[in-house]
């Protein structure tokens, strides 16, 4: 490994079209579902269990044209076989939204305690405007005033939108467990941080590693705090999960992604992605040389103009990175007179009594 971008390769140069499918492997199948946005699209797989049919990792939202695409895809190039098994990697619509929808289709689902016990949850917890503990979280995490303002009014982002009602019934992942799928023994390794108790394949008998969102080759997925565990630190499981898999990866593993292209270059795509965040942290950290609120900011985290579609995960993003200064003691905190958090780097003088700016 020499450390450079060209250490991480795309076997595969293209997606594969909408309603058709690219075999990355024996038996495994690439598949893609549109989003409704920024990141238009989640990647699904689809293993090859022979006389039984097939186990399909992931799903995609439920919306009718979801629906319509799985089913060209089930008529086409899976064949008309069944769909038996579902595995879900973690809770988030765009992995579970249909899962429900195949069930009702016969097929079992495979996925983390936690994963099943979130989607479901959230899937029966629709509100028509924001709950005042979420209304509370965003004021404390700083959110623009013109912003919660608006947001107190309008309905909020429900996964039953685009989940799938989920039965009662599931079979659960744990750490270390062995499934066979495609003709191959799997490996299931836990990840933490972006969901909790993600799940990824490994295959004990070739390359393949099933990534989901905790293996993304080119972006990093949201790790968000959330009115829900507001003193949650994602970031620190985030770093603890990464190096937990520097131990099990190869340069010649090919990572099947939740999201972009299949990838090969797993350890230092991990290095970048504990680089990242070490980078962002020490950027924050430095921008806190005077008390500042969560809303203050993301100028040092992400480098961009944030706009009114991304606001939301860059706040919830902001708070996972406070958090995890604050609970690793680089950073103190106290609540302003306006009923916010103010954050400061312990490293700076102490300036509790003043408002940020």
């Amino acid at each position: 490994m020499t450390g450079t971008r060209a250490d991480i390769r795309h076997p595969f140069a293209t997606p594969p079209a909408e309603g058709c499918a690219t075999e990355v492997a024996a038996g495994v199948l690439w598949m893609r579902l549109p989003l409704p946005m920024r990141l238009d699209h989640v990647n699904v797989y689809a293993l090859d269990d022979g006389a039984e049919g097939w186990t399909i990792l992931d799903t995609g939202f439920d919306t009718p044209r979801s629906r319509a695409i799985w089913e060209r895809l089930l008529a086409g190039p899976l064949a008309g076989r069944p769909v038996h098994r579902m595995i879900v990697t973690h809770h988030h619509p765009d992995h579970v939204g249909l899962a429900g929808w195949f069930q009702a289709q016969g097929a079992e689902l495979w996925t983390t305690r936690t994963a099943w016990l979130m989607a479901r949850m959230l899937t029966l917890d629709e509100q028509a405007r924001p709950s005042p503990e979420t209304l509370a979280f965003w004021h404390a995490s700083g959110m623009d005033p013109g912003v919660l303002e608006a947001r107190r009014h309008a309905r909020p982002f429900n996964f039953a939108d685009v989940v799938a009602p989920l039965p009662l019934g599931f079979h659960r992942l744990h750490q270390g467990d062995v499934l066979r799928a495609a003709a191959r023994d799997w490996d299931v390794h836990v990840g933490h941080g972006h969901a909790p108790d993600h799940a990824t394949l490994w295959s004990r008998d070739c390359n393949l590693v099933l990534g989901g969102d905790q293996l993304l080759p080119s972006i990093s997925p949201n790790l968000g705090v959330y009115a829900t565990e507001p003193e949650a630190d994602p970031v620190g499981d985030w770093l603890d999960s990464c190096a937990r898999f520097q131990r099990l990866a190869r340069a010649d593993h090919l990572v099947l992604p939740g999201h972009k292209l299949p990838f090969n270059g797993l350890p230092l795509r991990l290095r970048q992605k504990i680089d990242n965040h070490i980078g962002a942290l020490a950027r924050l950290e430095a921008h806190l040389e005077r008390p500042r609120r969560g809303g203050d900011c993301f100028g040092p985290l992400f480098r961009r103009e944030i706009d009114a579609d991304t606001y939301g995960l860059a706040l919830v993003e902001t708070v996972a990175h406070l958090n995890h200064l604050h609970q690793t003691g680089r950073a103190r905190r106290w609540r302003g007179a306006d009923g916010a958090w103010r954050w400061q780097a312990t490293a700076c003088p102490d300036h509790a009594t003043q408002e940020a700016p």
